[in-house]
């Protein structure tokens, strides 16, 4: 207890700390901004860690309760799991499946549908694009529910620039 307090100490008194500087430069911020900036960040993880160990949840079955659930739900994976496959001379169908275990984006998949299809329209030299049939619903799957859309998208070349 008295290692984390001397740690929070310190950072604190780190994360204060100013001085006066010589020289204004433009290569960058300055020190005592810097300074700023990191206080914040510093002053988190002293203080979630001195937290924990108040509350005795530093413990290894509490880690690895912590590294389990964080692997089951794994916040930084996409929610939407696409396939793309072409359907014939300039369409192609999309295919979005929701991750199980989700902290929202229900009604995004029409703007991750639309998101896809203009970069596919800008890589892909096109004019535009056209949703030629598009459904969406859930999938009764156990132990999760699974949210899907399925889109059939025709890419539009340009009439008045052919060679667009």
């Amino acid at each position: 207890m008295r290692t984390v307090l001397a740690l929070s100490v310190a950072a604190c008194l780190t994360a204060c700390a100013s001085g006066q500087e010589a020289q204004v430069r433009d290569t960058g911020p300055a020190p005592a901004q810097v300074a700023i900036e990191q206080a914040g960040p510093a002053a988190a993880v002293v203080g979630g860690a001195m937290m924990l160990s108040e509350l005795k949840m530093l413990k290894p079955e509490y880690i690895a309760g912590a590294l389990v659930a964080f692997a089951i739900y794994d916040p930084l994976a996409p929610t939407w799991r696409i396939e793309v496959r072409e359907a014939g001379r300039d369409r192609v169908r999309m295919t979005l499946r929701m991750k199980a275990l989700n902290t929202g984006g229900d009604g995004e998949a029409r703007q991750v549908v639309a998101r896809n299809a203009r970069d596919i329209v800008e890589a892909g030299g096109f004019a535009g694009y056209e949703v030629v049939h598009y459904e969406e619903g859930v999938e009764s799957t156990r132990p999760f529910a699974r949210r899907y859309a399925n889109a059939e998208i025709r890419f539009v070349r340009s009439h008045m620039f052919p060679t667009l």
